[in-house]
Parts: C-alpha cells; sequence; structure tokens
C-alpha cells in the first residue's frame, strides 16, 4: 500500500513537472510571436518633429549636411501658374516654363549661413533638372541684361553645394545692370545683416510680368520682367517683422526705403501667399502694414 502511494506520488510530481515545462514553453511562444506580430510603430509613423531645430542644426554646417528648414519661406499659390518646384540644398524653386525663370525662389537664411567659406562659383549653368531644350549662359550674351540671381551666391557660402546650385540659370533673371549692381545688391547686403542681427531670417523673391508680351532675350526666348519682388521675414518671437519690396527693372539709385511696400501689396501684385505659416492673428496685422527698415547693426 505505501509502495502504491509512492508510485502516485512520484507520478503526479512528474505530471506537474510536465505541465510547468509546458507553461513555460507556453510563455515563450507567446512573447516571441507577440513582438513578432507587433511592429515597433515608432517606426511606422512619420517623424512629427521633424522641423523642430537638433542640436545637430545648431552646430557650424558643412558642404555635406543637408538644411533642414521650417518652411515659413514657402509662399502659397492664390492663381494658377505653371510651375516646376525645385528643391535645392539652400533654397527651393518654382520654375516657369512659359516666361523661361523661376516664379519664386525662396530660402531660409540664419546666422551661421552668413560665414560660410565655400568660395563664389561663378559659373552659370543649366539646370539638369528641367528638360531640354535649357536656358542657358549664352542667352543673357550682350542682351544688355544682367544675369541677376535670386538667391545670392553670397547666401549659400556655407555649402559649396548650394554655393554651386545658386548659379543653376532657373535661378537666374534677366536683371537692368545697375539695378542687379546696385539697390538690389543692396538688399542682399542688408538681408544678411538681418540674419547676422536677429539669427535667422525668410526671403522669397521673384520677377513680376506686367505685360502679356514680355520682351524675350536669347535663343531660348528667355523672358524679361518689368519689376521684381522681395519679401522678408524676421521671426522675431517678441516683435515679428515682415517687409516687401518692389523694384522697377531699371537703373535707379535710391535709398531702399523708397522700393518698401505691405507684403499684402506684394502679394496682390503676385498672386502669392507669403509666410502662412504664421498664425493669422500675426500674419494679418504684420502683412498689413510698412514698417519702417530695421537697423541691420
Amino acid at each position: 500500500m505505501a509502495r502504491k502511494q509512492r508510485k502516485q506520488g512520484n507520478t503526479g510530481s512528474l505530471k506537474g513537472f510536465i505541465i510547468f515545462l509546458l507553461l513555460i514553453a507556453g510563455a515563450v511562444w507567446f512573447t516571441q510571436g507577440s513582438s513578432y506580430q507587433l511592429p515597433d510603430l515608432r517606426k511606422e509613423l512619420p517623424d512629427l518633429h521633424e522641423e523642430k531645430p537638433s542640436a545637430a542644426q545648431s552646430a557650424p554646417l558643412t558642404g555635406n549636411q543637408e538644411k533642414v528648414s521650417s518652411q515659413m519661406e514657402i509662399p502659397r499659390n492664390l492663381t494658377d501658374r505653371k510651375e516646376r518646384i525645385l528643391k535645392r540644398t539652400g533654397y527651393t524653386l518654382s520654375y516657369n516654363s512659359f516666361y523661361k525663370t523661376p516664379n519664386w525662389v525662396a530660402w531660409e537664411l540664419t546666422r551661421k549661413e552668413t560665414e560660410g567659406k565655400a568660395e563664389r562659383y561663378d559659373k552659370f549653368l543649366p539646370d539638369p533638372d528641367l528638360p531640354e531644350p535649357r536656358v542657358e549662359h549664352s542667352d543673357y550674351t550682350r542682351s544688355g541684361y544682367d544675369r541677376g540671381h535670386m538667391a545670392p551666391a553670397a547666401d549659400m557660402k556655407w555649402s559649396k553645394k548650394a554655393m554651386q546650385e545658386s548659379f543653376y540659370m532657373s535661378n537666374i533673371c534677366p536683371q537692368n545692370q545697375k539695378l542687379n549692381r546696385d539697390d538690389w545688391g543692396d538688399l542682399e547686403d542688408t538681408c544678411r545683416k538681418w540674419a547676422r542681427k536677429y539669427g535667422t531670417v525668410y526671403i522669397a523673391c521673384g520677377p513680376i510680368y506686367d505685360k502679356s508680351k514680355p520682351e524675350r532675350i536669347g535663343k531660348h526666348q528667355v523672358a524679361v520682367p518689368d519689376r521684381f519682388f522681395k519679401v522678408v521675414l524676421i521671426n522675431n518671437r517678441k516683435n515679428p517683422i515682415a517687409m516687401g519690396f518692389i523694384f522697377p527693372n531699371a537703373a535707379h539709385h535710391q535709398k531702399l526705403e523708397k522700393y518698401m511696400s505691405s507684403v499684402d501689396d506684394v502679394e496682390k501684385a503676385t498672386g502669392l501667399d507669403f509666410f502662412s505659416r504664421l498664425p493669422d492673428s500675426i500674419e494679418n496685422r504684420i502683412e498689413a502694414i510698412v514698417p519702417a527698415l530695421p537697423s541691420g547693426r
């Protein structure tokens, strides 16, 4: 009798041990199956913070470093237009195949970018991302017009690639020589001073065509603008400033204040909506006025 009880006890212990092993195996299988079936959602979701500055962005930019922009500078179309959007290292461009010039060019300029050391490239090239036939350097030769940069080469000194891309002909417009070398250039210099003083400025510029049949130059019939616009946002938290400028494509030499207008007026002239990422209450207020020209010191 005692032997039978001992046998039953041993059998019960063995069954309990087997059940224990099965439970462990089941737990391992369940854990492995769960980790296999449930993907890491963090890898599936977009990075919702990609536009926020990171520690890497605060470091000096190099020629191989990607620029992360807030997109504050990118305008929205208020009217239909021919365009091809081209995203460059240092700027974004809307190209118009009818005029053979940009509709607009927009970029963010930071204090660090004004301190770059990339040498001026000075080699105008057809844009490789546009279909042929493409505007060439020779289209401007002996035309009487300068090859006027929209995004200036001096704003791209922080990257060799950005500097080279600023000389693509898609970033160029036929510009009066005196305008390009005097007042337009003065505003470019002033924007760099604002970037150094305030940390960041957002800029968009481009041609304005008032005539239905503008003058054309070169083999590829590049349209000559009647005017040029530039808008600038100093997004100072305490006192954001939005400025508009309109330049006749003609020889003038006068103070920048003479070219100033409200951003609202530039929007009416261009059919573009600038700085739309601002809260409406701020955008509506600062774009309706013509502010005093900020000091660059």
